[in-house]
């Protein structure tokens, strides 16, 4: 007995040495008082400091570029697009499976604007995301014709159904499949022809912008009933002279409607949304993912997930045709963005309510970019926002209410080239749930934080 007892106790000091070497207190200190803050604050005054917006007339430049795959070809062919497998991306459950086949073509679809000398391209992508390893080859192959990454506004339709073999990390091959390099150059050389063709594409543009509310399509998925909703969909519209039009939309419910049991690439409520646009309204349609933090769709909960996809979709085209067909046009734009290299607290995966594992662990497990960014865009009184993460739908509608009073609409979408995990309300770091605990990844004031460096944004580029 006394040697089971003395076996014991050894096993339990064993565990609470290795429990200390690998995990460390939730950090509870005040953001205002951490280094990463006082950085972050550094470089906003800098860019507050050399700022400048502009007002003339805009151009406006568009294109599409197919990144639908071939499959199962006996071996890769990066210049043709042709791939001997390609895994799915969104789904844990997957393994990794590859995909059997094609249900909908995908699209990278670019829109580029240029006010005086100021240029933004947005860049949408019928992706779960835009990770990092592809925008660093973009920006790479970009670097000749003189793209910055502050001219570059990335953004995916966030659909788990298209393609994968990008992850980089234990947490990357879950989550899109095993690294293909192959598929990462293909993706990377797409986007950069699109991004070009869109830039020779300028002609003089009139613009348009607005919100209409859209709340039966959404619902609160972290708190239910009780929780709030980020309720409205938000669009731009681009009309060149000559007539060609696009139209930028985003909206916060998840496009995570079809499951791990969907094998073949497609898209999901976003692309029927595109789709419709295209049919009846302008030449090119981007859906940007909003702030998909805690929002899911809603509506047609009895059809089948194809017909409930393709319901939603449509649903939102014809709320928002009502709206864009009656946008007033302007042929001068207020152009002001800033891009800001975003600070981050520790890393660390609360795995106990109140132990994360430590960094260097969850550096093994899950590959965090350097120098996320974070960015705000105006264009006349609608300003854009993109963030590196899943961000929360709940504090987008902090920020719109900002903002209203002071005369703006705005939109916060996610993905925009980095990915940093959830970034969700403080107050909900401690619930037990995906959002909050798998995927809260730098502590309880992320959220708090970054709401605070997008608010002195968009003070900068309104002013």
């Amino acid at each position: 007995m006394k040697k089971f007892i003395y076996i014991l106790l050894v096993i339990i000091v064993a565990l609470l040495i290795v429990m200390s070497l690998v995990t460390r207190k939730v950090d509870r200190t005040s953001y205002y008082d951490n280094d990463y803050y006082k950085k972050s604050i550094l470089h906003l005054d800098s860019l507050r400091k050399n700022h400048r917006s502009v007002c003339h007339v805009l151009e406006a430049g568009f294109s599409k570029v197919s990144i639908t795959p071939g499959l199962h070809y006996p071996e890769d062919n990066v210049e043709e697009g042709k791939f001997k497998n390609v895994t799915l991306s969104g789904h844990y459950a997957r393994k990794g499976k590859f995909a059997t086949g094609i249900h909908d073509s995908i699209f990278i679809r670019v829109a580029s604007i240029k006010v005086a000398d100021k240029l933004m391209i947005i860049v949408g992508s019928d992706m779960l995301l835009i990770p990092k390893n592809i925008t660093d080859m973009v920006l790479s192959l970009l670097h000749q014709d003189g793209i910055r990454r502050d001219q570059l506004m990335f953004t995916a339709t966030h659909d788990h159904t298209t393609l994968g073999g990008w992850g980089t990390g234990y947490f990357g091959a879950k989550l899109a499949g095993e690294l293909n390099e192959n598929m990462v150059r293909w993706l990377s050389s797409r986007i950069s022809l699109a991004v070009r063709a869109s830039l020779q594409d300028f002609k003089p543009a009139k613009i348009g912008s607005g919100n209409v509310a859209a709340a039966s399509y959404i619902k609160n998925r972290l708190i239910g009933e009780t929780g709030t909703k980020n309720d409205d969909f938000s669009y731009i519209i681009l009309e060149q002279i000559s007539g060609k039009k696009a139209i930028i939309g985003s909206f916060s419910a998840h496009a995570s409607i079809l499951d791990e049991k969907c094998m073949e690439i497609g898209v999901e409520y976003p692309g029927y949304w595109q789709r419709k646009m295209e049919n009846s309204f302008a030449d090119y349609a981007i859906f940007c993912a909003g702030a998909m933090g805690s929002q899911n769709p809603a509506g047609f909960d009895d059809d089948e997930d194809l017909e409930r996809i393709r319901k939603i979709g449509e649903g939102l085209a014809d709320i928002v045709l009502q709206s864009a067909s009656a946008t007033i046009m302007k042929d001068t734009c207020v152009f002001s963005a800033i891009t800001m290299k975003l600070n981050l607290p520790k890393f660390g995966t609360r795995i106990m309510k109140n132990r994360t594992l430590v960094p260097i662990v969850c550096n093994e497990i899950i590959s965090v970019p350097e120098h996320p960014v974070l960015q705000a865009l105006r264009l006349n009184d609608m300003v854009w926002i993109s963030t590196p993460a899943d961000f929360s739908g709940e504090i987008a509608l902090q920020i719109k209410n900002y903002l209203c009073p002071k005369g703006f609409n705005a939109n916060i979408t996610s993905f925009n080239g980095h990915y940093l995990g959830y970034i969700i309300p403080s107050k909900y770091y401690f619930l037990e749930s995906y959002e909050s605990r798998g995927m809260g990844w730098f502590g309880p004031n992320m959220g708090d934080y970054t709401t605070d460096l997008i608010l002195q944004m968009s003070d900068i580029v309104i002013h």
